[in-house]
């Protein structure tokens, strides 16, 4: 089976990191597609001209493609899996487009069924697509995330000059930016400091003045992925109290490099976390402090939690989910 792998979707961020690991652990003699982005206009037309001109070029040839991200081909020419993280963009509108929401609508769902087999990331995830689309729970493979080997306790660690809370997120609502600011305001220890990866967006830079707390808020900007490893393991906390994760990776690593956690009740966290970390009740403030606080001041709490991390993180592996995404879809790994 000739095999057609979508590198469009490597990148730093989560869909991209997981495109990544599982694009250096296929076959060697996998064909890759390259070129714009694949959800700009430009990115679905391409994605449909280029298949249709490699089409007839190769016709006869038995051929698979397969995206680890969520867009299908639309056009009828070969077989494919695709992979859907999440349905924020069904699930939280506010951060969607009418575009988008029609072309999850008209062309996602239907190629559910269509595809060869469709990949998602959490248990949750399943849930949702199950419930979206229809389709038989088989149609749907779960194959998690896995946590790179530069994530661990032992490295750099980043030493600001002051104890922080850390957060590696983007300004989305779904984040709960502004959940956490309301929380971390109420925290007693005024020493600590809260280090957002990101710009200071507007919302999140005015709710911090309007707290009194803009002067303990510190926007990194993009942390680079060479240097993150050495935020999370010098984080007091690292936490992530979204309203919305198919995943939630930057949990994950945090447990993995050695930092105690707090994230949300809901979704996929705590399908992540497990008991290795603090779940709180990201719609409340107030459930928020009490988290981050026993995380910070619960000494002994703290230290079972960092080693119930790290134990946590060595069940998500990229090898693992690889593997599993070449045995559903009958690939060959020899050279």
């Amino acid at each position: 089976m000739r095999l057609i792998y979508d590198e469009r979707w490597i990148g730093d961020h989560g869909i991209g990191r997981f495109a990544r690991e599982i694009r250096n652990r296929l076959p060697v003699n996998t064909e890759a597609l390259s070129g714009e982005n694949p959800v700009s206009s430009s990115g679905l037309l391409e994605l449909e001209s280029r298949l249709l001109k490699d089409s007839i070029s190769t016709a006869g040839t038995p051929t698979l493609f397969f995206s680890p991200g969520y867009a299908p081909p639309i056009l009828p020419i070969y077989k494919f899996a695709f992979t859907i993280h999440d349905l924020i963009h069904i699930d939280f509108p506010e951060e969607s487009t009418a575009f988008k929401t029609l072309y999850y609508k008209r062309v996602v769902r239907p190629a559910i069924k269509r595809s060869q087999r469709v990949f998602t990331v959490s248990e949750y995830s399943k849930k949702r697509l199950l419930e979206w689309s229809g389709v038989d729970e088989n149609q749907i493979e779960v194959v998690g995330n896995g946590v790179d080997a530069a994530f661990s306790p032992n490295g750099n660690i980043y030493q600001p000059g002051y104890p922080y809370i850390l957060y590696v997120r983007n300004a989305k609502p779904h984040k709960n930016s502004i959940g956490l600011l309301r929380g971390f305001a109420q925290i007693l220890d005024k020493d600590v400091k809260l280090i957002l990866s990101g710009l200071p967006d507007d919302a999140t830079r005015h709710e911090a003045l309007r707290l009194g707390i803009y002067d303990r808020v510190v926007f990194a900007g993009r942390i680079p992925e060479s240097v993150l490893p050495s935020y999370y393991r010098g984080a007091a906390v690292v936490t992530m109290p979204s309203l919305y994760e198919g995943f939630g990776l930057p949990a994950l690593e945090g447990m993995a490099s050695g930092a105690p956690v707090v994230v949300s009740n809901t979704t996929s966290l705590p399908e992540v976390v497990g008991n290795a970390g603090i779940l709180v009740d990201p719609y409340d403030p107030e459930s928020i402090a009490f988290g981050l606080e026993k995380a910070l001041m619960d000494t002994e709490l703290r230290q079972r939690l960092i080693r119930l991390g790290i134990e946590r993180a060595a069940l998500f592996n990229w090898d693992l989910v690889a593997d599993k995404v070449i045995r559903t879809l009958n690939l060959e790994n020899d050279e």
